[in-house]
C-alpha cells in the first residue's frame, strides 16, 4: 500500500459521497459485464490500492485488468489538474470565501494509539472484505504512534514503501499487452473513471452545500471535495484554493480530515463491492 504511514487527524470529518452505483450501471452499457463494472466503478476512489485489490479479486484473468490499474493511478496523479477546474465551476467566489475556525487542540497518547484500533474494528464489522486495506494503513499509524518503533516506522514510510510502488509498477506493466491494452475499451474505461472521479468532487461539494442550508455554522463548500481517496494531495488543493481567496483561510486540517475519512471510506467502498460481486 504506497499510503502505508498516514498521520491521524482527529477532527470534523465531512461525509463522503460517492458516484460507485451509476458508474457500475454505465460501464454494463457499455458491454462490460457486472465484474468488470464493478471494478471500473471503483476508480472514482481515487485510491489504486484499492482498485488494484478489487480487481485482482474480481477480473484477475481479465484483458481489461492492466487498464484499470493505469487509469486508477493516473487520475490520483491528475488530482491537482482536474480537482480545481471542478471546484471553482460548482462552487461561487462567495462559497469559497467561507472561512472555517481552526481551534487546534491537543490530543492524548491513547487517542493516538486508539485511533487505528477502532477504524479497523469498525471497518472489519461494516465490510470484512476491506480489512486488508484499512488494516495496513491503520497499522501503519499505530507503528508511529506507539513511540517504540522507530526504525520500522522510518522503513516503512521511506524504503519499503518506495520499493513496492517500483515493484507494484513493473508487475502492472506486464499485464499491458498491446493487444489487450490499446482498444477501444481502454478508452472507454478513461472516460468512465474521469465521469467517476469528477462526480465524485461534484457530489462532495454538494452534499456540504446541503449541510450549509441546515447549520448555523456554514462549512465551505471546497473541504467536500477532498472527500476521495488522494491523500494528501486534495486537502493541499483544498487549502491551496482556499489560500488564493483569502490569506487568512486556513482550511487544511478540514479539508484533510474530510481527505483521512475519503481514505478509509474507499476501502470499505471496495469490500462491500467484493461482498455484493465476489
Amino acid at each position: 500500500n504506497p499510503s502505508l504511514i498516514v498521520l491521524p487527524t482527529i477532527g470534523t470529518a465531512e461525509p463522503r459521497t460517492n458516484f460507485i452505483p451509476l458508474t457500475v450501471i454505465l460501464s454494463v452499457v457499455l458491454g462490460f459485464d457486472i465484474k468488470e463494472a464493478a471494478s471500473i466503478g471503483i476508480i472514482g476512489a481515487a485510491d489504486g490500492p484499492t482498485s488494484i485489490l478489487v480487481a485482482t479479486k474480481l477480473i484477475p484473468d481479465s484483458d481489461i485488468y492492466g487498464a484499470i490499474m493505469v487509469v486508477a493511478y493516473c487520475y490520483m496523479a491528475l488530482v491537482p489538474l482536474i480537482q480545481p477546474i471542478v471546484i471553482k465551476g460548482c462552487t461561487t467566489k462567495k462559497e469559497r470565501l467561507i472561512k472555517m475556525e481552526y481551534n487546534p487542540k491537543n490530543v492524548t497518547k491513547g487517542a493516538k494509539i486508539a485511533f487505528p484500533v477502532i477504524i479497523t474494528i469498525v471497518a472489519g464489522l461494516l465490510a470484512p472484505e476491506s480489512v486488508s486495506l484499512v488494516g495496513f494503513l491503520m497499522f501503519g499509524n499505530l507503528i508511529r504512534e506507539c513511540g517504540v518503533l522507530d526504525s520500522l516506522t522510518e522503513t516503512a514510510s521511506n524504503t519499503l514503501t518506495n520499493l513496492i510502488t517500483i515493484l507494484l509498477g513493473l508487475t502492472i506493466s506486464f499485464t499491458m499487452v498491446a493487444d489487450k491494452f490499446v482498444t477501444p475499451q481502454t478508452l472507454y474505461i478513461m472516460v468512465l473513471g474521469l465521469f467517476a472521479f469528477v462526480f465524485d468532487t461534484v457530489f462532495g461539494i454538494f452534499f456540504v452545500k446541503i449541510i450549509n442550508l441546515f447549520t448555523k455554522k456554514k462549512i465551505n463548500p471546497m473541504v467536500g471535495a477532498a472527500g476521495i481517496s488522494a491523500f494528501p494531495m486534495a486537502s493541499r488543493i483544498v487549502h491551496q484554493m482556499g489560500v488564493k481567496e483569502d490569506k487568512s483561510n486556513y482550511l487544511l486540517m478540514h479539508a484533510a480530515s474530510a481527505n483521512i475519512a475519503g481514505q478509509v471510506a474507499s476501502a470499505i467502498a471496495g469490500g462491500i463491492v467484493l461482498t455484493l460481486f465476489l
